[in-house]
């Protein structure tokens, strides 16, 4: 069924994470120009650029504001969300106007850390954030990668700052009760202003069935399709079909669980296809080796992911 049908309001349904891929040393621009063009052609129903799929913490200011300005250049009408987390405050309201200048329609913004940051920390950032424009926000809650913990206490508090829209939510092994316990319990604290996304590609399709609004998916960004088919069941309330869709995926699954994410895998995806070239992850990140790329070349061969 054509996406074009669906009439999403902001922060639902599929918002794709693509990579931001290298030559060298510098932004391969046309590879990631292709990997947008690639996003609109597929209807996704928005594009969030500089997400942990897309390497924003290895990107200076410049090369972030560059980012930006080619997603919505790119994008055409698909929403484009921009991630502008950072160490210091003062360069993630950098990113911030770089986000606005660019023509971004919302952000994401992640509590990046060296020293642990507390709830009151975390708290005042998307407080400041919120103060200083207008563009909406959505709240990161990756532990994997931030290393903070979010509570439902902040949530709810989050939720009552004027610019929080979404709260991307990380993916926990539950069984179907406990999804259904779990976002109801969030749904609870947040009220129903503010939506609910599920991250962690292996669990998109529990999330949407238990309620949530959104999945923000970082193998989306590459493979749009399976994702938004998934996406597409959940909406129509067909349960059982959006469970045997991502059950067919288990081995894509697997291999995200055997590598410790979705990163190195989605980004050996995009270099069997041609999307972009070998060596495309800032160092020192080294991506997988050839006999891991050779495993993953099998596997989106035998599902038919092209």
């Amino acid at each position: 069924m054509s996406t074009t049908e669906y009439d999403h309001p902001p922060f639902t349904g599929l918002s794709a994470f693509p990579l931001t891929p290298l030559d060298g040393d510098e932004i391969d621009e046309d590879a990631y120009i292709g990997l947008i063009e690639r996003l609109v052609l597929a209807g996704v129903d928005s594009i969030t650029a500089l997400g942990s799929t897309g390497s924003y913490a290895y990107f200076d200011r410049a090369e972030r504001a560059r980012v930006a300005e080619l997603t919505v250049e790119s994008g055409l009408d698909i929403p484009i969300l921009v991630g502008v987390g950072a160490l210091r405050t003062r360069d993630v309201l950098a990113n911030v106007r770089s986000a606005e200048t660019a023509g971004a329609q919302g952000l994401l913004l992640a509590p990046v850390s060296y020293q642990p940051l507390t709830a009151e920390d975390v708290f005042e950032l998307f407080r400041t954030v919120a103060d200083s424009t207008d563009l909406p926000i959505v709240v990161y809650d990756n532990p994997g990668t931030t290393h903070f913990t979010f509570t439902t206490e902040l949530y709810a508090r989050l939720a009552e700052l004027d610019g929080v829209a979404s709260i991307k939510i990380p993916g926990f092994p539950l069984s179907p009760s406990g999804w259904n316990e779990r976002i109801g319990e969030i749904r609870a604290a947040i009220g129903n202003e503010v939506t609910i996304g599920i991250s962690g590609d292996a669990f998109g399709a529990e999330g949407l069935i238990a309620g949530c609004d959104a999945w923000y998916t970082a193998v989306g960004g590459t493979l749009p399709e399976p994702m938004l088919e998934i996406t597409r069941a959940a909406e129509l309330g067909n349960v059982e079909g959006a469970w045997e869709l991502s059950a067919e995926l288990q081995p894509l699954w697997d291999l995200f669980a055997a590598h410790g994410g979705s990163l190195r895998v989605t980004a050996a995806i995009a270099e069997h296809f041609g999307l972009v070239g070998p060596g495309s992850l800032p160092l020192p990140i080294r991506g997988l080796d050839d006999a891991a790329k050779r495993t993953v070349a099998e596997v989106v061969d035998s599902l038919d992911l092209a």
